[in-house]
């Protein structure tokens, strides 16, 4: 995801509520606070200055709490809440120029919006309600029904295009909502707290559905949520918002990190870290020795260097081929034997660097042996220490170098 690849510029977007709207500009410019405003005009500030981009193809999160501007602001996104200045650029062009027929242009084929309350006619079948986008366009009853019966394939409800929303559950129906979101194959998906009317297990499986869906398609996602743990675990970047506000945009990763404030870091201090953090957070590339050109001596050598007790061995490939221990390669110098393969421990415990923390921390107590990380090829990526874990989910930085 290029940072020059945005597909969203926001520049000096407001939105303000109220019968006395240029008062109430007037009081923000002299920086005048939302309670102030609101009680000396009447007119509530949903969106404050706000200034950010979206990437093509990322899942972008903004999420904070009831009256945070968040779900005012996607809306300004295909004009539902018109803006009361400010630009929204989409493509480099600005929506605020859109006459009525190019916004309807816009929403039908470049913006697909998926709601937290299903939105699903009930007097329609499932096939007819993930048509419906194509439908209004006009598109032909065979063509739109082919699409939305594939649409209804990827969100995993085979056999199901002749049912009636009443006859599903609440998981289901959400899955048709998405469905018809995909069917029109917008450039954009807009989801406002599209997951939250769900209980906790059709919420996972729905996050699940959704980054799976991303691998395939590739979408630009702005996706509301007040739920920390899913939008660390779905988003590429999250924005905070506090008041109509931007509080802080940063990665899952650097939001955990280094929060930007005292509101930022009370939001987050709760949060699971186990079920956010996987291997690639916590692994470090360790001292290894190369089979193919290195011997016992320089194995020794630099393990006595390094002070530790074994070492991890790879070939010129950097591919993992075992562990050497130091009492080991001692033995084989005193035989004066060259073959480092005729000591290596091969039986060391491994993982892939998505792999979450929670599926490793069972295992990893109970090893006495590092967790190696490796690729799809079996090259070493890194190694977790029980310590490394440990340090992750209390939130602190961790430093091998210690």
């Amino acid at each position: 995801m290029s940072e020059n690849n945005k597909k969203i510029e926001v520049k000096n977007l407001y939105k303000i509520f109220g019968r006395h709207i240029k008062k109430a500009q007037e009081l923000l410019a002299e920086g005048k606070t939302k309670e102030e405003i609101l009680a000396e005009t009447g007119s509530t500030i949903g969106v404050n200055n706000a200034n950010f981009s979206i990437n093509d193809n990322e899942i972008f999160v903004i999420m904070g709490l009831s009256g945070s501007g968040k779900s005012t602001l996607i809306r300004m996104f295909n004009r539902l809440i018109e803006p009361t200045s400010g630009q929204i650029e989409l493509d480099g062009q600005n929506i605020m120029d859109l006459d009525k027929n190019g916004l309807r242009e816009m929403r039908r084929k470049k913006m697909s919006m998926v709601f937290q309350g299903f939105a699903l006619f009930p007097n329609r079948t499932i096939l007819e309600n993930a048509a419906y986008g194509l439908e209004v366009q006009g598109i032909d009853k065979e063509e739109r029904e082919q699409k939305a019966h594939d649409s209804l394939e990827m969100v995993g409800l085979v056999g199901n295009d002749n049912m009636y929303p009443k006859e599903l559950s609440g998981g289901m129906q959400q899955r048709v909502g998405l469905a018809r979101a995909i069917t029109n194959d917008p450039e954009i998906l807009l989801m406002d707290e599209a997951f939250s009317a769900l209980d906790p297990l059709n919420r996972r499986e729905m996050q699940n559905e959704l980054i799976e869906l991303q691998r395939k398609l590739n979408k630009t996602i702005i996706f509301i949520s007040h739920d920390l743990n899913e939008a660390l675990r779905i988003g590429d970047r999250i924005m905070m918002m506090r008041n109509g506000d931007i509080v802080q945009i940063d990665t899952p990763e650097d939001l955990l990190r280094h929060p930007k404030n005292e509101y930022v870091r009370k939001f987050i201090e709760n949060v699971d870290r186990t079920k956010i953090l996987n291997a690639s957070h916590v692994m470090f590339r360790p001292t290894t020795v190369n089979i193919e050109k290195d011997g016992p001596k320089i194995t020794l050598h630099r393990m006595k260097t390094d002070g530790i007790s074994s070492i991890f061995v790879t070939d010129s490939q950097d591919r993992f081929v075992g562990l050497a221990d130091a009492d080991d390669v001692n033995e084989l110098i005193k035989q004066d034997k060259n073959d480092l393969r005729s000591i290596l421990k091969t039986n060391v415990p491994t993982t892939t660097a998505d792999t979450p923390i929670n599926e490793l921390i069972e295992g990893i107590s109970k090893s006495p042996m590092p967790y190696v990380v490796l690729d799809d090829d079996k090259k070493l990526l890194g190694i977790i220490i029980r310590s490394s874990v440990l340090e992750a989910i209390s939130g602190r930085e961790v430093d091998h170098n210690e």
